[in-house]
C-alpha cells in the first residue's frame, strides 16, 4: 500500500509538471495579442516559473523513493499529460500517430516497471 502511494504522489508530481507547458502556451498567447509587457504574459510567466520551482522542489522528495530508472521512465507520463491538456483546454486534435506515440511511451514506462 505504501508503494501505491509513492506512485500515485510521483503521478501527481509529473502532472503539476506537465501544467508548465500549459502556463507557457498561455504566456505565448498573451504575448501574440498584447506584446512583451502586458499583465497577462507577465502572470502566466510567473505561473509557469512558480510551477517549475514547486515541481523541482516536491521531484527531489519524490524521487528518493525510487530507483532513479524508474521515476525518470514514469516522468515520460508527462507526454501524455501534455496531451491530455492540449485537447481539454487548447481544443487541439488529438491524432492516431498522437496515440500511437502515446502507447509506445506507455508500454515502455510499464517495461521499465517489471524490471523494477
Amino acid at each position: 500500500m505504501e508503494k501505491l502511494k509513492d506512485y500515485i504522489l510521483l503521478h501527481l508530481n509529473i502532472m503539476l509538471f506537465s501544467f508548465t507547458s500549459v502556463f507557457s502556451k498561455l504566456a505565448s498567447q498573451q504575448f501574440n495579442k498584447h506584446g512583451l509587457f502586458s499583465a497577462g504574459m507577465i502572470g502566466f510567466s510567473f505561473l509557469m516559473l512558480l510551477n517549475c520551482f514547486v515541481y523541482a522542489i516536491a521531484w527531489q522528495k519524490v524521487i528518493k523513493k525510487f530507483d532513479l530508472n524508474v521515476a525518470y521512465a514514469n516522468r515520460t507520463v508527462y507526454l501524455i499529460w501534455s496531451q491530455i491538456w492540449a485537447v481539454f483546454i487548447f481544443h487541439e486534435s488529438l491524432t492516431v500517430t498522437n496515440m500511437i506515440g502515446l502507447l509506445v511511451v506507455f508500454i515502455g514506462v510499464l517495461v521499465v516497471q517489471k524490471y523494477e
